[in-house]
Formats: C-alpha cells, structure tokens, sequence
C-alpha cells in the first residue's frame, strides 16, 4: 500500500514539475523572442518583457530541483551507499531522507514566514508583489519534502536490492 502512494505521488510531482517546466520556459523563450523580434523589426520593445521571465525563472529551477531531487541527482550520498551493506545502506539512506526532509520543511516554514513580508514589494512595471518568488520556494520545498517521503514510503517495502537511494 505504502509503495502504491509513494508511486502515485512521485507521478503526480513528476507531472507538475514537467508542466511547471514546459509552461514557463515555452512562456519565457516566447516573450524574449516576441521582444527582440519587435525590437529589430519595429524598433519598439514591450516595456514588461523583461519582468516576465524574471518572475518566471524561479518557476523553472525549482522544477528542475525536484525533478532531479527524484531521480537522486540533487542530493546524493550514492558514493558512500554503494560501498556498504544493504542494512547498513537502509539506514544511511532513511537517515539521508530524514536530514533533507527536516531541512526543507524548515526551509518551507521560514519562506511561509517570509511571504506577507515582501509581499508589499512590487515589480516596477507589472506590480508584482514579490511574494510570487517566495511562493515558489515554498512550493518547491514542500514538492522536495513529498518526494524524499514518497522515496521513504517506497523503499521501506522495496526489496534490498531496490534500495538506490533514487526512486526509480
């Protein structure tokens, strides 16, 4: 049972991520080609061209981070885990697991925090409040936290020779 949740929630990250990533950079190689296009052509640019993709970038690296948080390629201790026994790299890997959950989830209860502070500043042309950049960081925090859960979840039932310290 608990492989099955880890399974439908690592799907489930994995296909926001990929929508996150696709949308914001299709959304920024747009809006910069649009400008330059104008720019050359007409002389003129769009005068909030260049707050868009600002406000969009985080978007795409923090699903970019959880994506490769899934695979064990943001943070890995596979060097160490591979030299080991399998008992011995169920623990390394649970106590791995444990130590990036409670760092993100600090993380994410700090950036909550911080939200209503910088939500009273504005991007210049737009007004933006400039908490749409801290959503982000939450929302990538907590999307980290739930996959290295789901990782938790799936290898705890895993046979031995399953555990990879990367969800596969």
């Amino acid at each position: 049972m608990a492989s099955v949740v880890a399974e439908r929630l690592n799907r489930g990250v994995a296909w926001v991520c990929a929508a996150i990533l696709y949308f914001t950079f299709g959304a920024i190689f747009f809006i910069l080609c649009s400008d330059v296009f104008l720019r050359y052509f007409r002389g003129s640019s769009l005068h909030w061209a260049s707050e868009i993709p600002e406000l969009l970038f985080p978007w795409l690296v923090m699903a970019g981070v959880v994506l490769a948080a899934q695979h064990g390629a943001h943070i890995a201790t596979t060097f160490l885990a591979d030299a080991v026994h399998e008992r011995t790299r169920r623990v390394i890997a649970a106590v791995g697991h444990v130590a990036i959950i409670g760092a993100y989830a600090t993380l994410a209860v700090v950036t909550a925090q911080a939200i209503p502070i910088v939500a009273d500043e504005r991007s210049p042309i737009l007004q933006i409040p400039g908490s749409v950049t801290y959503f982000c960081l939450l929302t990538g925090f907590v999307l980290i936290v739930l996959v290295h859960l789901g990782e938790l979840l799936h290898w705890v039932k895993a046979p031995a020779a399953h555990v990879t310290g990367a969800y596969q």
